[in-house]
């Protein structure tokens, strides 16, 4: 049994218990888990996991949840355009329980791209290494998980609409980043490092499109619209502006070549083989048609 305690943060979401179940497949490990509602955890902790409520949004609370940790997994909330108040409490009160590795799920050239989330995830990453604690990036691409209702409404619909040219993304699914996170976090290395999470390709729109065609036995044109068009056709379909400019913002990354970069990042970590989009988009083939 290693003596090294590892904490996941965030720990209720679906990254999260995909990390804890990685974990626990393994060999038997100190596991802290920490999450806003405990009672979401109770099966973990009956595996073995310490339980700890954190709440990013009270300081006071974290120190103590992240007390006795030696690595931490810093899963990035969902609370976009607040993130960055979140990640500062979080990396504070790491330093303060003694954390010796940070572990950061960022984004891809968090630096340059145009995605909506980019910045966060670039002051974020600033925040750490200016902490002076080791640390991990790990700059997950898009999940491929996020594309299986929207292909749903694509088929009902009869087109895949997007804004992305022929741009292409390295889709990863969500559980080779929780299997890529675990292995980090598991590891004994301190040394600082970044790295890019990715599928074992790198496709477009209308490569999806094609795949969805085979599964569907029907064709499933792609349809390639001018910016403000698609956030347009994004908010009649009932998005919300804010939401319908984070879609907008992820073609246009991929429309601009910050999204195609494809790593060893999963095997290497995991010890596990990235699944391919069209072996992941087969297996999900009922949630496509539905």
């Amino acid at each position: 049994m290693s003596t090294e305690t590892l904490l996941v943060t965030g720990a209720s979401g679906h990254l999260g218990k995909l990390v804890l179940d990685t974990l626990l497949k393994g060999p038997k490990r100190n596991i802290i888990a920490t999450t806003r509602n405990p009672e979401k955890l109770n099966e973990y902790a009956k595996r073995g996991v310490t339980i700890r409520a954190a709440d990013f949004n009270d300081a006071s609370s974290l120190a103590e949840a992240f007390k006795g940790a030696d690595r931490l997994l810093l899963i990035s909330t969902d609370a976009i355009g607040s993130r960055i108040a979140q990640h500062k409490n979080a990396v504070e009160a790491a330093k303060k329980a003694g954390v010796k590795h940070i572990i950061y799920t960022s984004y891809p050239h968090p630096d340059k791209a145009p995605a909506a989330v980019a910045p966060e995830h670039f002051e974020t990453e600033k925040m750490i290494q200016s902490s002076g604690l080791s640390y991990t990036f790990l700059r997950n691409n898009l999940y491929a998980d996020n594309l299986l209702p929207a292909l749903a409404t694509a088929l009902s619909m009869g087109a895949f609409a997007g804004t992305a040219g022929k741009g292409k993304t390295a889709y990863v699914t969500r559980e080779d980043c929780a299997n890529a996170a675990a292995g980090a976090l598991s590891a004994s290395y301190t040394q600082n490092t970044v790295t890019d999470v990715t599928g074992p390709r790198a496709v477009s729109y209308e490569d999806i499109a094609g795949i969805v065609s085979e599964i569907a036995g029907r064709s499933l044109p792609y349809i390639d619209m001018p910016e403000s068009e698609f956030k347009q056709a994004l908010m009649k379909s009932g998005l919300p502006e804010t939401w319908a400019d984070l879609f907008v913002s992820f073609d246009v990354t991929a429309k601009q070549g910050y999204a195609n970069q494809v790593t060893s990042a999963v095997l290497e970590l995991s010890g596990r083989a990235p699944k391919d989009i069209k072996d992941f988009l087969q297996e999900n083939r009922q949630n496509i048609l539905k």
